[in-house]
């Protein structure tokens, strides 16, 4: 379904998801490196554990979230990738931190 333009350049970037091991391209999204690596799914609903990916690949639909070097609810399509990134695939909703008084 997603094929790279054959013009598409960048530098090589190494990323793990889940710890697996991935390289992508400088100048690529987290999600369109997801994406590049053939990875569909990046979260779970949290009601009913449905698998979600990219969708609309501009930070309006939500569908890309992620954990990023132990940071969750980050919006893929939005970050760039960086060298060494950190990224886990999120199940169901994140927990808020809550202040205790």
């Amino acid at each position: 379904m997603f094929r790279r333009l054959p013009e598409a350049r960048g530098e090589p970037l190494n990323f793990t998801l889940d710890g697996k091991p991935f390289s992508a391209r400088s100048g690529d999204s987290v999600a369109a490196a997801l994406l590049a690596a053939g990875i569909e799914t990046c979260r779970a609903t949290p009601v009913s554990g449905a698998p979600r990916g990219p969708y609309c690949m501009m930070g309006v639909c939500f569908e890309c979230l992620v954990t990023i070097d132990g940071v969750g609810n980050r919006q893929g399509c939005l970050i760039p990738l960086s060298e060494g990134m950190r990224i886990e695939t999120q199940q169901g909703a994140r927990a808020i931190a809550q202040e205790v008084a």
